[in-house]
């Protein structure tokens, strides 16, 4: 069974710092771009983050660049998330999912919209508050 599972969200204090996994099961990552998303409360889910199969290309949107850091880890199947400079404004659920397809805009990568990911998982909670 294909299956994506998120974990590493918390209660943070502004300033703070978390590191969110994203682990596969049942298929490999190494074919798939990753995607990070996150939905707040009677907002709609926005993309934060992607990186390509390889790892060798990434994107932020630009409410986190330079906050946000996307990786992935082939030997453990995982994709990670790096957030440093935590906002009250990142508090929401975060989801990652996998899409086996990559589009590029010249040699940027293109995260794209939610409805073109083939596998979710059920997202993480991260909370920023003093």
């Amino acid at each position: 069974q294909l299956q994506l599972v998120e974990s590493g969200g918390d209660l943070v204090q502004p300033g703070g710092s978390l590191r969110l996994s994203c682990a596969a099961s049942g298929f490999s990552l190494d074919y798939f771009g990753v995607g990070w998303f996150r939905q707040a409360p009677g907002k709609e889910r926005e993309g934060v983050s992607c990186i390509s199969a390889s790892g060798g290309s990434t994107n932020y949107a630009d409410s986190v660049k330079g906050r946000f850091t996307v990786s992935r880890d082939s030997a453990k199947n995982t994709v990670y998330l790096q957030i440093n400079s935590l906002k009250p404004e990142d508090t929401g659920r975060y989801y990652c999912a996998a899409d086996p397809r990559e589009r590029y805009d010249n040699d940027d990568l293109v995260c794209g919209e939610p409805r073109e990911y083939d596998y979710w998982g059920p997202g993480t909670q991260v909370t920023v508050a003093s």
